[in-house]
């Protein structure tokens, strides 16, 4: 059974930089994808990147370049990191770390390619 569980949120004022964990286990397959997500309040969630067994990353066109997603090398964990850098109150939200599989080859950033879903991790910017 896959689970995903998210660490590292909190709150931090507008410019500072924060760093969220996702520890996965019961992924079983060698071809996988860990993406985040998040959804603010009254918002639908959205993607911000992702990332394959591989290590290679796409992120959302919005999201690039202040945020960062990389995974550990640990072979007994999965880890797969985010870090936020010049956070604004905007990217307040719940964030969620989610487990799916490629489609020809590719970790497509839409919810709907992800079955694993963790709790989420609230993060809140203030200004």
């Amino acid at each position: 059974q896959v689970q995903l569980v998210e660490s590292g949120g909190g709150s931090v004022q507008a410019g500072g930089s924060l760093g969220l964990s996702c520890t996965a286990s019961g992924i079983t397959d060698s071809r996988y994808c860990i993406a985040w997500f998040r959804q603010g309040p009254g918002r639908e969630r959205g993607a911000i990147a992702s990332i394959d067994n591989g290590g290679r990353t796409k992120y959302a066109d919005s999201m690039k370049g202040r945020f960062t997603i990389s995974k550990g090398n640990a072979k007994s964990t999965l880890n797969v990191y985010l870090q936020m850098s010049s956070l604004v109150p905007g990217d307040t939200a719940i964030y969620y770390c989610a487990a799916g599989k490629p489609l020809f080859g590719e970790c497509y950033l839409h919810r709907t390619r992800y079955n694993h879903w963790g709790q989420g991790t609230q993060v809140t910017v203030s200004s």
